[in-house]
């Protein structure tokens, strides 16, 4: 039993010492001093320290450097509208109205009602509804492709009360087919695109929480 009480704490001596040189070293370590990006090496205290850059002048809105590009009337609305929405951004507007051109239009090439009614005005929705139906009547299908859109450039701007308006000419090559029952080509060819030229008007309340411009008027440019 003396011999077992011996060994033991032999082996207990000998752990001690194994985790006092362990965490002995590792507290040395941590002691030591980490120098920082700004601290200067030994034997360099000569060297003028590097200062911290100058900070930048903030950068004004986009919207506020694109007033003066425009015609005055044009100019006008754009400034009527940025002042009754503080959250509208021009480029953000514009690219938001290129990728509403090509959803609705695609949107009515397959005569998704669905899509057309969320992103179009009453009015407007009714004249693309009315055109599927036709279209549906005489057993009739288009294969249309948007091949790309060439120019977007800005053509009015107005805010009545609280209903802003935006017309945008869209210049763009489209590939246009048109199917009967069979699926027979009756129109048109993949082959060769034609220029399209449109002028689209959005609209949107000013006043609302929703961000979303609905399509308002269609006109050829």
């Amino acid at each position: 039993m003396i011999y077992e009480i011996v060994i033991l704490a032999a082996i207990a001596a000998f752990l001690g010492l194994r985790l006092y040189s362990v965490l002995g070293r590792r507290a040395e370590h941590e002691e030591e001093p980490v120098p920082t990006r700004f601290d200067q090496p030994e034997g360099q205290k000569g060297l003028p320290r590097r200062s911290p850059p100058p900070a930048q002048p903030a950068l004004q809105p986009v919207r506020q450097r694109e007033f003066g590009l425009y015609p005055p009337a044009l100019d006008q609305g754009l400034r009527a509208i940025v002042s009754a929405d503080r959250q509208f951004d021009l480029p953000a507007f514009l690219e938001g109205a290129k990728m509403a051109y090509g959803v609705i239009l695609e949107a009515f090439w397959r005569g998704d009602r669905d899509t057309l009614r969320s992103l179009c005005d009453s009015d407007v929705y009714e004249q693309f509804a009315a055109a599927i139906d036709a279209r549906e009547a005489a057993g009739e299908t288009l294969d249309n492709r948007l091949v790309r859109i060439e120019e977007v450039e800005l053509r009015s701007a107005s805010l009545d009360g609280r209903m802003a308006r935006i017309a945008v000419s869209f210049v763009a090559d489209i590939a246009a087919v048109t199917r009967d029952k069979d699926g027979n080509v009756v129109a048109g060819s993949l082959h060769d695109a034609v220029e399209s030229r449109d002028v689209w008007t959005f609209m949107r309340d000013v006043t609302s929480s929703a961000p979303d411009w609905l399509l308002d008027e269609t006109d050829e440019g």
